[in-house]
């Protein structure tokens, strides 16, 4: 450009003179030397100037121009300035002779060249020529004739008959096309053929060809692509090239798949949309037009079919890139396209297919190669897969469902590589190809299986091939996989969401129609839509049960038709179902877990159970929930467990359920559950083999444990103690319940292998105790008896004590390192109480170790003699089924005897082992007291709520310690302190542990109300037994002194007190109004409703209580008013069976010591029966008014005190106490002296005395209890009988009883008053209030002799100023007004004083009871002879008085010199309680001890001073 532009300013300046001609053509002359085309351009720069210059009118510059060009003649020539120039110019040159005979012959020449015809390109031009060429491109190709040689006589026939070379080419096309099969000789001919043409010819050729089929109703031919295709794949065309004469444009075609989306999402719209029934007809019309208007034949889409015939002639690169122009999928939409794809994978694959992927004994029809050389290479190996085929089906995607057999044979393919992937164990080179054609494999699976899976119509053949696959993945593969299938596939493409709106339409339709009756036709639909579109059907069918639980059972029925694969998906459906975040797990009043979560996994233990699908997800979710710390899934585990192994976890279980799961698994299978567990077998192989392929196990167990206490922590917050009661329950029930479904599933291996030892659970794994011995205890169990069938199979000896050795023996082996174990769980002084070897003997033995249900046995024996008696019955059953039944029943009868056999063999063994470890079990390092208190504290309460069946285990455990005559337990302690002290035990439980709790009081009753039964019983079971010694030492059982047992009557009485206690822990219980206190205690007494109430007064008091708590609760809390009413009526059933007090303890001991002995009592009135008719009469009306005036009572009990402190003279005496109770003490006794002397001499000579007074030198508080509550039971029904007149009858025989009462009461003096004292303390402050009314009562029943008490509370007037007629009042206002907290009258104030300080008492008592417990038998003859002294002067005393003013509480108050809270006592409860009170509260003073009701044995130290302390401190500790 530079060059010509230099050239043009030279020549330019010679035409306007600047420049001389000759030096120009010197200049040029030169410069023309550097290129060879110059000449070329200094002719375009003269024509240029040609033309400017002929414009000019100057003809100087026009001459100049001609002598420029004729001076450079020389250096251009004239050929090529004759071509440029113009003619005139050219004249004038001299080149040519004339301008215009120059034009004329360049126009001729022109006309020749361009309009005479020298080539035809129209057949009828030159039909011979045409007609050669035809014939020779269609003549036999098979001989000899090549394209060459074809080629040499088409350039001939074009030079002969001037045949026009593009109409030759597009004839050899067109006939290739009608011979399609040699491409062979026409694609060599035209590569040959096209060197005589320019480059683009055959393109715009062909080109012109598809626009001549663009027509709007043309239809372009096969041939046509074909013929394209091939030239494409030889590369005689280029694609680019020819794309652009293809229609329709790409924008058309991506407008069209937008339009294709939209459409889809109207029809899902439709679907889901709520129609009237109006409005369809005239939807449905509108529907057909368009799909009328559809009908009509789309516009050819020639890319499209190029597109296949690429793919036929397997050209796979450039059919690639036509479908990388389309948007996803668009191209393989169509159906023929998919077809010719799917085709060619098939011809690809074929090799490897053959080598690998056919099964065993199929023939599988060959694919023939494709005669293409260009074809893409067959896959020899998976490698090859990789590189060419994955590819191939990835554009494939959903579209291969239009090839069933392909997606059969590319399944088969990847369950071939999946078996060498699992085995392979090859380089690492090879492990990291593997691994990529793993995921590649993946990848399709996601992209291209189960989306075509999804299009294919109901083929359940495609599903279970599938499933062939997928069952070699591991299920957190199979899942991503169905969660990428279930929610992201089903919008990539247009069809596929149609498809999905569909499916739901037609689930809902199944749906609608689901009923119990119509299972299997519904069952029929639902498996033949779940074959194609499973995620989609389950979550429709998921959704509905979370909202109807009564679908459940139809739906599971219904799954019977679903192949492998769709059962697998409906697991990931159940756990993404639990799984969703967007749903609450609690119902909105957040005290019960949400229905949909309860209906779900109801559905799962159904579902589970029934059909064949792998567990390993859903434990695995489980376990990840646990270890999140959430328990609320725990109930899907609860519930599988149950269905799949038959093991029900219920507090509902009866004692005939109960004591069959004490037996062997056979009876337990047949009578212990509900329901009749059959066929279990299969479905718990499946659990177990889930639970140790993937470890869950254990981990499970131990979570659980740990979430059990985490509960309350982690998932409490600000939940509702009911929800977070029931997610500790469903914790802990979920842990027995796949504890036991291990203990029974699992190989001793298997256990033993996979449990770790007790330490190691506790220290390691911070598994509380009872559940680490849960766990443990199958696997000691399997490792005593495999080491003991090892012994007898070394020995062969049949002896029985040859066996009973060699299971000791093994028990040593297998429990020595247990006992080694345990000592690290607790505290080194804990086995100063107990031994470890009685520890874990507790805890390791269950109930089938203690005792053979021999009744259960016998019963299920009977019903299934019934069942074949019914067999043999039955006519209508045919012959073969009637054997079969018999034998199964027979079989099982069979069974069942041997293993009660079986059982009962293991228990003698037990019971021998048991005999010779006994005593070492409890070692008396400490009192017995504390021994009772560590047995409870670690043995006895964690296992008694564990389970129902611990809970009879602890009740028979207590109950075999007892029979065993263990040395230092003392079981009347042991029973003493569970029944005396059950408020903060049912306070702390929740609704199941309530449950629990109540069958093991019930257990514990039971024995008690036996022995208490009967007196033979009593002799035989606990006369001479060390547990019912009534003195307490530190050292062993000397068992000769026949004095030291506590007698018939005496238990008798301290069973009256026991049921006293129950009552009045009840009755606090439901006084609280707290929800979780009423529960509990109504659950508590419905469990052990059978054996208590059995008095009849304390079953009234309970009563009217429960009737009150029924009207509070009816609107607030259905559920406690549910539970009241419940246990209401099964009260109401029970009276018959109560009975008077009297009849259930006597009642004959004097008055005046029973009125002691109530102050005795301690809180509530807690033990003597004699208060006890009062009290339980008055423990209903109480209640209603302690829980309202809680203030009032603790401040008047106060008042109270200061009262009676003010209204007597204090008298001071060795002991520095003041006695304010002196004057009403003498006046009582100078009453009481005169008419009762007589009374008292006569009885202390009846033999009956005798051995109370002996009872109660031992225990100064037992006999006065008991003898006042005889006497009260009797003077109440006296007074109901006859309110004036009996008036004196009953004081007479108060009288009567009084000297006996005294007898005892001297010896006791010292120890009762203590026992007042700590009673009092015991007593609750509700109870304060009440004191006046209470001594009112008691008034009232012992006659005129209580009056002048409840006169002086009032004054300090001498109570024999009180009117007969004032006292009949009172009476008579007992009889209306009686409340259960007015029994502890006397006892309250002072346990409101102490209850301060509630530190000091369990510290200072244990002192004192040691000391007594050291100091008592040096001391005991001493006391003898004082309370020798103590009787003769009570005589004297009791005959000076009109009343019934016990002579011992004078003694009393001046031995123990009674503190001014006694003088209260002294007025309110009755003149024989006045001692009782002085002696409160001096020991209050004295112990400043809590008012615990705790069965800790006396501790004061003033009870050093009773005579024989401690069995006396024993007694009165059992009565109170």
């Amino acid at each position: 450009c530079t060059k010509s532009q230099a050239l043009y300013e030279l020549a330019n300046h010679v035409v306007k003179g600047n420049l001389k001609h000759d030096q120009a053509s010197n200049v040029l002359s030169d410069v023309i030397e550097f290129r060879d085309d110059m000449s070329s351009i200094l002719a375009d720069v003269f024509c240029v100037l040609d033309i400017e210059t002929s414009c000019l009118e100057e003809k100087s510059k026009r001459d100049h121009f001609t002598q420029l060009v004729l001076a450079c003649l020389y250096l251009v020539s004239d050929t090529v300035l004759k071509e440029r120039l113009d003619p005139e110019t050219l004249e004038s040159l001299g080149l040519i002779k004339q301008s215009q005979q120059f034009n004329q012959k360049s126009v001729k020449i022109k006309t020749k060249l361009f309009y005479k015809q020298q080539k035809f390109n129209l057949l009828r031009e030159e039909n011979e020529g045409y007609a050669k060429l035809i014939a020779e491109l269609g003549q036999d190709l098979s001989g000899n004739i090549t394209s060459d040689l074809i080629l040499e006589n088409i350039k001939s026939l074009i030079g002969c008959f001037n045949l026009d070379p593009n109409r030759v080419l597009d004839i050899i096309l067109e006939v290739y096309e009608c011979r399609p099969e040699y491409d062979e000789f026409f694609v060599p001919l035209i590569e040959s053929y096209m060197y005589m043409c320019e480059p683009q010819t055959l393109c715009h050729i062909l080109g012109f060809k598809f626009k001549f089929y663009q027509e709007p109703n043309g239809e372009t031919p096969s041939s046509l692509y074909r013929v394209a295709a091939v030239l494409l794949q030889h590369n005689l065309i280029d694609l680019e090239d020819l794309y652009v004469h293809l229609l329709p444009v790409d924008n058309a075609i991506l407008e069209e798949h937008k339009r294709e989306i939209v459409e889809a999402k109207q029809i899902v719209r439709k679907l889901t949309m709520v129609v009237l029934s109006s409005e369809k007809t005239e939807e449905k019309e509108k529907e057909k037009d368009k799909e009328e208007e559809k009908t009509e034949k789309p516009p050819d889409n020639q890319k499209l079919g190029l597109l296949e015939a690429l793919l036929k002639v397997g050209d796979w690169q450039h059919a690639q890139s036509i479908m990388d122009q389309m948007p996803p999928f668009y191209a393989t939409s169509h159906k023929p396209i998919a077809i010719a794809l799917c085709q060619l994978v098939h011809v690809t694959i074929e090799p490897l297919y053959r080598r690998v992927g056919v099964p065993k004994g199929a023939k599988g029809s060959p694919i023939s190669n494709l005669q293409n050389k260009r074809a893409p290479k067959q896959a020899e190996s998976f490698e090859d897969l990789r590189k060419e085929v994955f590819n191939m089906l990835c554009y494939l995607g959903p579209h291969l469902s239009h090839d069933p057999i392909l997606f059969a044979k590319v399944v088969r393919l990847g369950k071939a590589f999946m078996k060498e992937f699992q085995s392979d164990g090859n380089k690492q080179e090879d492990k990291e190809k593997t691994e990529l054609l793993f995921s590649c494999l993946l990848n399709i699976t996601d992209q291209v299986l189960l989306p075509s899976l999804t299009l294919m119509d109901c083929n359940a053949c495609m599903s279970e091939e599938l499933w062939g696959m997928f069952k070699t993945f591991p299920y957190q593969y199979r899942y991503r996989l169905y969660g990428q299938w279930k929610n992201e596939t089903y919008n990539s493409h247009p069809l596929l969401v149609k498809v999905k709106a569909q499916t739901i339409d037609r689930a809902k339709y199944i749906m609608k129609r689901l009923t119990k009756e119509n299972v299997k036709p519904s069952g029929r639909q639902i498996g033949k839509l779940s074959h194609s579109n499973p995620t989609i059907l389950f979550d429709y069918i998921l959704s509905q049960i979370q909202k109807y639980d009564n679908l459940i059972t139809p739906v599971v029925d219904s799954l019977k038709y679903l192949t492998s694969l769709n059962y697998d998906v409906l697991a990931y459906c159940i756990i993404e179902a639990l799984a969703n975040p967007e749903k609450e797990r609690m119902k909105h009043d957040d005290t019960t877990i949400s229905s949909w979560l309860q209906s779900l996994a109801s559905f799962c233990g159904a579902v589970f159970r029934k059909y064949p699908i792998e567990l390993a997800g859903l434990l695995q979710y489980v376990a990840n929930q646990l270890k999140a710390g959430k328990s609320f899934d725990l109930l899907i585990l609860k519930e599988v467990v149950q269905k799949m192994a038959g093991i029900e976890i219920t507090e509902e279980m009866t004692m005939e359920q109960l004591e069959a799961m004490t037996g062997g698994e056979q009876l337990k299978a047949e009578g212990g559950y509900f329901g009749q567990i059959r066929n279990t077998k299969k479905s718990s192989q499946r659990l177990k083999d889930a639970l140790l392929d993937h470890d869950l196990a254990l981990p499970l167990c131990l979570l659980m444990a740990q979430q059990r206490n985490g509960v309350i922590f982690q998932e409490g917050g600000e939940k509702h103690l009911k929800l977070v009661g029931k997610l500790y329950d469903q914790c802990h029930d979920t842990l027995v319940q796949f504890g036991g479904f291990l203990a029974s599933n699992l190989s001793t291996e298997d256990y033993i292998k996979r449990v770790p030892s007790i330490d190691v659970l506790c220290n390691e794994f911070h598994t509380p105790h009872d559940a680490a011995f849960f766990l443990s205890r199958p696997m000691y169990a399997h490792h005593i008896s495999s080491k003991y069938d090892e012994l007898k199979k070394a020995e062969k000896g049949n002896k029985q004590q040859h066996k009973v050795h060699k299971y000791i023996t093994s028990c040593e082996l297998v429990m020595a390192p247990v006992h080694d174990a345990v000592i690290s769980l607790h505290l080194p002084k804990v086995w100063d109480d107990i031994s470890p070897q009685f520890y874990a003997t507790f805890w390791s033995l269950t109930m089938y170790d203690l005792a053979v249900p021999h009744n259960s046995y016998d019963r299920e024996v009977n019903k299934l003699k019934v069942q074949m008696k019914a067999i043999d019955d039955n006519q209508e059953m045919p012959p073969n089924k009637k054997k079969k039944e018999k034998e199964r029943c027979t079989a099982l009868q069979d069974k069942l005897l041997e293993e009660e056999k079986k059982q009962l063999e293991h228990v003698q063994r037990v019971l021998q082992r048991l005999k010779l470890e006994k005593d070492n079990w409890l070692l008396a390092k400490s009192t017995k007291n504390e021994t009772i208190t560590k047995f409870l504290q670690l043995c006895i309460f964690p296992r008694c709520i564990f389970s129902a069946i611990d809970a009879v285990y602890c009740a028979h455990f207590v109950e075999l310690v007892h029979q065993q005559k263990t040395p230092n337990f003392s079981t009347l302690l042991c029973y003493d302190r569970v029944f005396s002290d059950i408020i903060y035990t049912v306070a702390s439980c929740t609704e199941n542990e309530a449950s629990r709790y109540g069958r093991f009081l019930c257990c514990m009753l039971e024995t008690v109300t036996r022995w208490h039964s009967d007196r033979n019983i009593y002799e035989k079971e606990c006369g001479n037994y060390p547990g019912f010694l009534t003195i307490l030492r530190a050292t062993g059982f000397d068992g000769g002194n026949k004095a030291d047992q506590l007698d018939y009557e005496n238990f008798r009485h301290v069973v009256h007190k026991w049921h006293y206690k129950l009552t009045k822990a009840s009755v606090h219980c439901l006084e609280t109004g707290e929800y979780t206190h009423i529960r509990n205690i109504l659950i508590v007494l419905t469990k052990i409703l059978p054996w208590y109430p059995k008095v009849l007064n304390l079953g009234q008091a309970l009563e009217r209580r429960v009737h009150k708590i029924c009207q509070e609760e009816k609107e607030k809390r259905p559920d406690l008013y549910a539970l009241a009413m419940g246990y209401s009526g099964q009260l109401k059933s029970r009276k018959p069976y109560m009975v008077p007090e009297n009849e259930f303890h006597h009642k004959d001991p004097p008055a005046r010591n029973a009125v002691a002995a109530t102050v005795q009592n301690g809180p509530g009135g807690a033990g003597l029966p004699a208060s006890l008719t009062i009290n339980a009469a008055k423990l209903e009306e109480s209640t209603a008014e302690e829980t309202d005036k809680l203030k009032e009572k603790t401040q008047g009990a106060v008042k109270v005190i200061i009262k009676a402190a003010n209204a007597t003279p204090k008298v001071t005496t060795s002991n520095g106490n003041s006695a304010s109770n002196s004057k009403i003490i003498k006046e009582k006794d100078d009453k009481e002296k005169s008419g009762k002397e007589k009374d008292k001499e006569k009885k202390e000579k009846t033999p009956a005395a005798i051995p109370e007074a002996k009872a109660l030198g031992k225990d100064g508080k037992d006999k006065p209890k008991e003898e006042r509550a005889n006497k009260d039971d009797k003077t109440r029904e006296t007074k109901e009988k006859t309110p004036k007149s009996d008036k004196e009858k009953e004081k007479a025989k108060k009288e009567e009883k009084t000297p006996k009462d005294e007898k005892s009461k001297t010896v006791v003096t010292n120890a009762e008053s203590k026992f007042a004292a700590e009673k009092e303390r015991e007593k609750e402050p509700s109870r304060e209030r009440d004191v006046a009314k209470d001594m009112k009562s008691k008034e009232n029943i012992k006659g005129g002799e209580k009056l002048s008490v409840a006169g002086s509370l009032k004054s300090p007037v001498p109570r024999s100023e009180t009117s007969e007629s004032e006292r009949e009042q009172k009476r008579r206002k007992v009889d209306t007004h009686s409340s259960p907290s007015h029994s502890s009258t006397v006892k309250v104030s002072i346990h409101y004083i102490n209850h301060t300080t509630p530190a000091l008492s369990k510290s200072k008592e244990r002192e004192v009871d040691k000391k007594d417990l050291d100091k008592s038998r040096e001391r005991s003859r001493e006391r003898e002879k004082k309370d020798e002294k103590d009787r003769k002067e009570r005589k004297r005393d009791h005959s000076n008085s009109d009343r019934e003013v016990p002579q011992d509480s004078t003694k009393r108050r001046k031995e123990e010199n009674g503190t001014t809270g006694s003088s209260k006592h002294s007025k309110s409860e009755s003149p024989s309680d006045s001692p009782r009170s002085n002696e409160k509260e001096k020991e209050k003073n004295k112990s400043k001890s809590s008012g615990k009701e705790k069965g800790d044995s006396i501790k004061p130290e003033k009870m050093e001073k009773s005579s024989s302390g401690s069995k006396k401190e024993y007694l009165w500790h059992l009565r109170n």
